[in-house]
């Protein structure tokens, strides 16, 4: 049973999320099992509750957990489907040892931070770690938080519990470039690393996050004051894509470096094919302009996945997406709906919860519709479409979303019965995955290739089927629908280019080596558009 720990100090968005599915990558490449799994310090039982504007995009594992955006990163890199053991929150640790204090486990003991937290971390990774050769643990936070020494006191019982051959110490810390001196400063790292060392955990592995190459100056003085061996110092330099930095790595010799800390028997990492399909996505032959119409479509990382997943179809096909983010608000405007229209071809329509501003994705919808433009609608998107056909189309024009309107006349998008209707947010959603049965003669059959597909999901509301007949019946085709409840999962139309929308996230499952058929159909539709 192996280990790699990955720390980080000074600030948050370095890309230890990418550090740690980069050695995953390497590791799995070479032949190895792995997994990865996140230490999160906040109190949440998990990240469902959070705002997108200060943590990016919620996702979602296939047994319906909600996890931080970094699951997505390994499940990219990795190309393997994490649960929810691969997120371990401190609430979750404290809510298992309060079920235990409770039955009386303890025994009349004293429930401290050491033994009984540490213990519970300890017991949870090492249960998750069984079935690999190597487990990689990120941990959340930075040196010096409040929130987690619980965690970093476990890591490091783990090296007295295994034994040092069994555990790996990454740190990632920052190079500082002054530009009007022209200086790369290395005292941040310094005292990133006596900190941890403070904390009885000394770093085998420096990860360097560096906007300029590192030289030997300055390799020499982080061994020295931080007490590593000079090839264990890598530098993690800004690259042009997130899936050239296990390519990066490994010509540092990274993985030779774990497997011989880790005493694991020798091979060679082979990202040959990996490699390819960067070297598409780098050097696309053509591109098309697509517009991201979201209520947080300013922020990059509340939509993660979805532009990774285009991306992923960008590789596929070779094919550039300059991706133009607006906020739904402007479409709201006529004038401004036009404007915005002038600069892009093509539209998808993401995710979104509450009422604000879905009127201009309506009529985001309904351009595409009447204009023939590529239309994508991922979970609200698909609810938006409905509303905006039932107005036009089928004549409802009262028809609305009660997420907008509870009191709606004409509730085309409703909670079904028995859904709940309770006050709480978290995790009340319905979550996880899902299988779909797929119409035979329909667009989404032909581009997954199969009859029953499974997608994950995350939402509250579902078309309602008071008004599946009207629909069909003026031309939008329910191409798929769950087969336990019969909810419609996917509504297409087929007069149209493409025009597709489904209650899913199929951006969840998106991988650069396995890129998602609804966005890699999408971006070739683009291009036969353009």
């Amino acid at each position: 049973m192996k280990f790699i720990f990955v720390t980080w100090w000074v600030i948050s968005g370095l890309g230890k999320g990418i550090t740690a599915a980069s050695i995953g990558k390497l590791l799995r490449s070479a032949g190895y099992s792995v997994t990865i799994t996140k230490l999160d310090p906040y109190l949440q039982i998990d990240a469902g509750t959070m705002s997108p504007y200060e943590h990016g995009e919620v996702f979602v594992t296939e047994d319906g957990f909600e996890t931080d955006l970094d699951l997505g990163h390994y499940e990219r890199f990795l190309n393997e489907n994490l649960t929810k053991d691969n997120s371990i929150t401190t609430w979750r640790i404290y809510q298992a040892i309060i079920e235990k204090e409770r039955r009386g486990d303890y025994l009349g003991q004293t429930v401290q931070v050491i033994p009984h937290v540490t213990d519970e971390v300890k017991a949870r990774l090492i249960k998750n770690a069984t079935k690999f050769d190597v487990t990689i643990v990120e941990i959340g936070g930075t040196i010096g938080d409040i929130e987690w020494p619980h965690f970093i006191e476990a890591i490091r019982q783990m090296k007295h519990d295994l034994g040092k051959d069994n555990v790996c110490y990454v740190h990632v810390a920052p190079i500082i470039y002054l530009p009007y001196s022209g200086e790369m400063k290395t005292k941040q790292i310094q005292h990133s690393t006596k900190e941890l060392t403070s904390l009885w955990i000394k770093a085998d592995v420096l990860i360097c996050r560096t906007a300029f190459p590192l030289d030997k100056k300055i390799k020499s003085k982080l061994a020295l004051f931080c007490d590593i061996e000079p090839e264990a110092i890598i530098e993690a330099i800004d690259a042009e894509s997130i899936y050239q930095v296990p390519e990066f790595f490994k010509q540092q010799h990274l993985d030779e470096l774990i497997q011989k800390k880790l005493h694991l028997r020798p091979k060679k990492s082979n990202l040959k094919k990996r490699n390819e399909r960067v070297r598409d996505f780098l050097h696309p032959k053509k591109s098309v302009t697509i517009g991201l119409v979201a209520k947080y479509a300013q922020l990059h990382d509340s939509y993660l996945s979805v532009i990774e997943a285009l991306k992923h179809a960008w590789a596929a096909h070779k094919t550039q997406i300059k991706l133009h983010r607006i906020q739904a608000e402007q479409f709201e405007d006529t004038k401004e709906r036009t404007k915005v229209m002038k600069t892009i071809d093509w539209l998808l329509i993401p995710w979104g919860f509450w009422k604000r501003w879905m009127e201009g994705k309506i009529l985001a919808a309904k351009y595409c519709r009447e204009h023939n433009v590529p239309y994508l609608g991922l979970c609200l998107g698909l609810q938006m479409a409905v509303v905006e056909f039932a107005r036009n189309v089928c004549g409802l024009k009262h028809a609305n979303t009660v997420e907008d309107n509870p009191d709606s006349p004409t509730p085309i998008i409703s909670r079904m019965p028995g859904q709940s209707e309770e006050l709480r947010k978290g995790a009340s959603m319905r979550l996880g995955s899902y299988t779909t049965k797929l119409e035979k003669w329909s667009k989404v059959r032909k581009l997954y290739g199969k009859e029953k597909i499974t997608e994950r999901h995350r939402h509250r509301f579902e078309v309602n089927p008071d008004y599946y007949e009207i629909l069909e019946k003026n031309g939008m085709t329910l191409s798929g629908r769950d087969i336990k409840s019969h909810l419609v999962e996917f509504i297409e139309l087929p007069n149209h280019p493409f025009f597709i929308g489904t209650q899913a996230h199929p951006e969840f499952k998106s991988r650069l080596d396995d890129p998602h058929p609804l966005f890699v159909g999408f971006v070739e539709a683009c291009g036969s558009a353009k």
